[in-house]
């Protein structure tokens, strides 16, 4: 079996600048006790990890390691989709939401054993405005926070940073009203975000869409209407409880393709990542896109 780990040296590593030595070296001592054909790339740049996975799986690698966040598995995802190339994931990052939804572990040894010894899985994908994403989009508030922490150098990141910011944007966002055709069936609301969710979860335990499943060819459509500051900060709650099935004023719909549009630019995200569109949106589901390695007793049609 041939293997490819690529290394964001920025995802998880704080102020520490020996991290990217001991991630490699980690992996080294792994290929060798393991007698796989492994190769390391560090990434240099913003879509280097792309590049890098691409050139892999053009290669023919058989899996194709991302040790990092959010950011870094989808430019790997994105990459390899449609190919043979398996995704295995070492989580790094601050939400780690796909990580969750393959049920990838948190230890790094546990998680190279997944790469290793998993069972290799087809997942759907989703594409926005022609971009692919593995477990969420989001468009409005959620896209707001996304650009927010975006913004802050990679040492500053981390859960209470992303609470933090979460926290102002509740109190200063200001919701838009949007015309949205969900699998045909037309509608507008005042929403404070539109999310479409492959994976049930941002990361974190942070959850959205509680029936989402990474394999079932479609996507779930949760629209949460605008509502006063307090409702806003009461109403986060489900999202710990993994209850936002029970908010007032949420839609929820099972879609194969939708198209959002407003007045004004939008902003959105991708795994995570931010975009901003000035005109229609197009949503739709890529079923069985991606093959990833997840473990061996992880039962099929999950979250």
């Amino acid at each position: 079996m041939s293997v490819a780990a690529i290394i964001n040296p920025l995802s998880g590593a704080g102020a520490d600048p020996r991290v990217v030595e001991r991630r490699i070296s980690f992996l080294r001592d792994r290929f060798r006790d393991t007698d796989v054909d492994g190769t390391i790339a560090v990434t240099e740049r913003a879509r280097h990890a792309y590049e890098l996975a691409a050139a892999a799986a053009s290669a023919g690698v058989d899996v194709i390691i991302a040790w990092g966040g959010d950011g870094t598995v989808n430019e790997i995802g994105s990459a390899i989709a449609g190919s043979s190339s398996a995704l295995a994931v070492i989580p790094a990052g601050s939400g780690n939401g796909l990580a969750a939804a393959i049920g990838a572990p948190r230890d790094p040894a546990a998680a190279f054993d997944v790469a290793m010894r998993g069972r290799t899985r087809q997942i759907d994908a989703g594409e926005i405005d022609g971009r692919l994403f593995f477990n969420i989009a989001g468009i409005g508030f959620d896209a707001e926070i996304a650009r927010r922490f975006n913004t802050l150098a990679r040492g500053n990141r981390g859960m209470g940073p992303y609470l933090r910011i979460g926290l102002q944007a509740a109190c200063t966002y200001r919701a838009q009203t949007y015309r949205l055709r969900l699998d045909g069936e037309a509608f507008e609301s005042k929403a404070l975000l539109i999310a479409f969710a492959n994976g049930c979860e941002y990361g974190n335990k942070a959850c959205i869409a509680p029936h989402a499943c990474i394999d079932d060819g479609r996507l779930e459509a949760v629209v949460v209407n605008d509502r006063s500051l307090l409702s806003r900060l009461w109403s986060g709650r489900h999202l710990a409880l993994r209850t936002a099935q029970r908010a007032r004023g949420v839609t929820f719909r099972s879609i194969q393709e939708a198209v959002v549009e407003s007045e004004r630019p939008m902003e959105y995200h991708v795994d995570g990542e931010p975009g901003q569109a000035s005109g229609p949106l197009a949503v739709r589901i890529r079923p069985g896109l991606l093959r990833v390695k997840t473990p061996a007793d992880t039962a099929g049609g999950t979250g």
